[in-house]
Parts: C-alpha cells; structure tokens; sequence
C-alpha cells in the first residue's frame, strides 16, 4: 500500500514539474479518474463491513441459509445480484461474509454474482447496450454464479478444497426475528458505536484497499499507452476475438464502472455480444485484486487460483453461444 501511494505521489508530484509531457499527463488523468469512479464503492464498502462487525454470526447463516445446500447457493446468488455496489465494495462484503460463517461455495457465488449487476451499472448497460442484452447478461451471470457454487460445494465435500472454517451451525431453536427485535429493545445509537463501525471498517478493508491502489496504478498505465480504438479492431466476434478480449480483461479489469463503457464499445463497435459479456464477467473472474483478496481471507493460493479456472470456462462458452445466435 505504501509503494503504490509513493508512486501515486511521485507521479502528480512529476506532473506539477513536467505538465508538458503528455503520457504522464494521461496517466495522473487516469488515476484520477479511477479514484473518482472507485471512492463510493470503497466507502461504501467499508461502512458495510463496519456494520457487520457489529450483527451477529447467527444472522448470516440464518439469511444465506445452510451453505452445503442448493438453496444455500441460489440465496447467495440472489444476494449478490441485488446489492447494489462496485466489484470493490462487493470484495470486501464477501471477505467479511466469509469471516462471518458463509460457506466458500456461497462466498464464491456471491462474488460471481454481484460486481457490475449493481443498479447503476444496470441503468448504465440499459442505455450502453439495450434491454435484451443486458437482461441477457444478468441471467448468463447468475447461471455462471450458481453453477460455480455447486462445484464449490462438490469439491469441498470431496475434500479437495478445504470448506469455511468459521462456519458453525445454528443454535438449536433459534430465531432471527426473535433475536432482532429482543437485541433493538435495548440499542441505543451513540457516539462510540459509530467511531467503532468506522475503526472497524478501516482495520479490516486495508487488506483489499492495498490491492485497489496496485491495480489501479496498472489500470492507469494501460489506459496512458493503450488506444481505445484497440478493442473495435481486434476484439470481433471470432474465436480469436474472444481469446483476445480474455487476455485484455485479465490485464485490464479493475473498476466495475469503468469495464462497462469498454464492455459497450466492443458490443457495438465490434458487433461482438459474446465478447462483451466475456470482457465483463472473466474480468470478475480473473482481476487479480479479487484473487488477492480471496488469498487473504482464506489463506490458500488453491482456493483463489480455483476462481478463475472453474469460471473463465464458462464465461467463455457462453460467450461463444452468444456470438453465434446473436
């Protein structure tokens, strides 16, 4: 985290003395604008982990129900569709989902899910890539979800992948609404609970935010150097296209608001649906920001090396399908 701020520091401090430099100039323009895109979902994110520092195990498991289940996977999935943040505030809820007891299956589906189906990057794919389309990507992006979930599920029970250890089962005759209400009789909102929903939000998001700041300086750098124009030519709807688009989103993805234009531009300028969808999902899948981040909390290269090689597959034939019956 310190490396990546002194760079950012050398970088506008270079700027100030060099304004005539163009690539140096496009690159402090880009961390701006990246930082622009990113710091609600960030806090946003922060603020939820906070505050669920502060709710109960039980409550978790109760919501997202028994994660060796089917319907634990497809409650994880829901979840993941409708909340409404940033593929970096959503890392940071599945770090913490984790912590709380969610199994890896339905913290892996909840990932899978959620990052660019937000309400504002639907409202925003509405008016980039139509209705049909869009629509089309939410459903492709739950079945991808739920079917990584149930692989999940199957290896941890095969003993390959090694299950949540924070996971425990549920009192016996335990009650949410019970319990919610009995706990709200006697909270009184004050000044400590909220500095300490604060101190906890910072103290657990610095893992994630270290990696944010690494990736958003690579991010940087690839728009300084990289024309836009690059995606509408290479990134057609082919077999190569798709191949292309896989290698460009591992390198480039990093901020769910900023995928979607790019995601827009090879669908209609390259007249490739299944490239886009690709370009938005296996970015998810393979951004390496959210592979560090399931390496932190769940301590093993396994699990976060898992992610992108149960999903990128997937992503990949749905891909194919779409170009071809576009």
């Amino acid at each position: 985290m310190h490396g990546s701020l002194l760079v950012i520091f050398l970088a506008f401090a270079s700027y100030v003395f060099a304004p005539g430099f163009q690539p140096l100039h496009d690159f402090v323009y880009a961390i701006i604008d990246l930082a622009h895109k990113m710091w609600w979902g960030v806090l946003l994110g922060l603020t939820f982990v906070g505050f669920m520092s502060k709710i109960p195990r039980e409550y978790f498991q109760a919501v997202l129900g028994r994660g060796d289940t089917f319907g634990g996977i497809i409650r994880a999935t829901i979840a993941g569709l409708f909340l409404d943040l940033c593929s970096h505030g959503i890392v940071m809820i599945g770090a913490k989902l984790y912590e709380r007891g969610a199994s890896l299956a339905q913290v892996m589906a909840f990932l899978i899910a959620s990052p660019w189906n937000s309400l504002s990057l639907t409202i925003i794919l509405f008016a980039l890539i139509g209705l049909k389309w869009t629509l089309v990507f939410i459903a492709a992006s739950a079945v991808i979800a739920i079917i990584t979930g149930v692989i999940y599920q199957i290896l941890v029970k095969a003993k390959i992948l090694p299950d949540n250890p924070n996971t425990a089962p549920l009192p016996d005759g335990f009650s949410l609404k019970a319990d919610a209400k009995a706990r709200l009789k006697t909270f009184k909102p004050s000044r400590k609970f909220f500095k300490e929903i604060a101190s906890s939000g910072w103290h657990e998001g610095q893992m994630l935010i270290r990696w944010l700041l690494l990736g958003m300086l690579i991010a940087a750098a690839i728009r300084a150097f990289v024309p836009p124009e690059v995606f509408s030519n290479w990134f057609g709807p082919t077999v190569m296209g798709l191949i292309l688009t896989l290698a460009a989103t591992t390198v480039i993805e990093v901020c769910s608001e900023g995928s979607a234009p790019i995601a827009a531009e090879i669908m209609n300028g390259a007249g490739a649906p299944g490239n886009s969808f690709t370009f938005l999902m296996a970015g998810v899948a393979t951004d390496y920001t959210e592979i560090m981040v399931v390496r932190e909390f769940s301590k093993s290269w396994v699990i976060a090396l898992s992610l992108p090689l149960i999903t990128v597959p997937q992503v990949l034939l749905l891909g194919y399908i779409m170009n071809v019956v576009q």
